[in-house]
């Protein structure tokens, strides 16, 4: 658009599609995964009262849909990047881009996006756009992984690169810190903004399960400026037995991103004005009360 800079761009967003067609046929394989997930992340509903009548959901892979209408949503519109697993979510589903929401403003009263957010190039746009798709007061809840996923595979990748070609290129995408993700929702105009994180720790016996459960799940490397050519034979067997191991094998920690905020409507509560207290701090923790500055008792 004229007037407006592009965002810039950090992943492939076609091979991105084509490698969660792909994981239609192979996310079976971490199935218990990526279900353990999605219930951590619908467990969100149980801290409200509220009754949800028409839900989106991004990038559900086929288990967070059934779960909402499990929960009592009435409708439940799924929407993903690949064509396969949009079909493969059941009811209301279509093929969609969450950097381009095509839908209208104010349609639906709960958005949930589990794991997916972490691949969308303008991801403070992508926050927008899903905020004008939400009635007043409605909820929104996202889970993606954050900085410190993957990092020691991050650390021996990247050494093995540079030991064996003098140089490294990203084999693991950049991740989110946790001091982004409220200032994220604020910015794209969620009230009562919330971001937390949480270590989801797994096990490998063998390292390259590891790799071939990214792969199954469409999780592999998709960013831009990666290497495109053949690595080395030496480069992963060689990055994988660096990998520090415990009595139950390699750890892996995943650190799991949850944002929840509100679209903002009438009826939410508001900050107190300024001065409008009627008690004092001091009075209700039963201490003297003390100037700024003065040197305490």
């Amino acid at each position: 658009m004229r007037g407006m800079s592009a965002p810039h761009l950090i992943f492939d967003r076609r091979l991105l599609r084509r490698r969660r067609d792909r994981a239609a046929q192979t996310q079976h394989r971490v199935t218990p995964v990526l279900e353990a997930l999605a219930e951590r992340l619908l467990d969100r509903l149980d801290d409200t009262t509220r009754r949800f009548a028409c839900a989106l959901e991004i990038g559900g892979r086929g288990l967070i849909a059934p779960a909402l209408r499990g929960r009592g949503v009435d409708t439940v519109v799924s929407m993903d990047l690949s064509p396969r697993l949009a079909a493969g979510a059941g009811g209301l589903a279509l093929v969609g881009d969450e950097e381009w929401l095509p839908f209208a403003s104010g349609s639906f009263d709960l958005v949930v996006a589990n794991l997916s957010l972490h691949w969308v190039n303008d991801l403070p746009g992508a926050l927008a756009q899903i905020r004008q798709a939400m009635a007043p007061d409605g909820l929104f809840l996202a889970t993606m992984p954050a900085l410190g996923t993957l990092q020691p595979l991050r650390e021996v990748l990247t050494g093995a690169d540079a030991s064996l070609r003098g140089g490294a290129a990203p084999r693991v995408s950049p991740f989110p810190e946790l001091r982004d993700g409220a200032g994220l929702l604020q910015r794209a105009g969620f009230a009562l903004p919330v971001a937390d994180l949480e270590d989801v720790a797994l096990a490998y016996r063998d390292p390259l399960l590891l790799l071939r459960d990214l792969q199954a799940a469409g999780e592999t490397n998709a960013v831009l400026s990666r290497d495109n050519r053949i690595p080395p034979r030496a480069l992963f067997p060689s990055a994988l037995a660096s990998l520090p191991a415990g009595p139950d094998g390699v750890p892996v920690t995943l650190r799991l991103l949850t944002l929840t905020g509100w679209s903002p409507g009438p009826d939410q509560p508001r900050p107190a004005r300024p001065g409008s207290a009627t008690a004092r701090l001091a009075d209700a923790l039963g201490v003297p009360e003390q100037k700024t500055g003065e040197k305490p008792h």
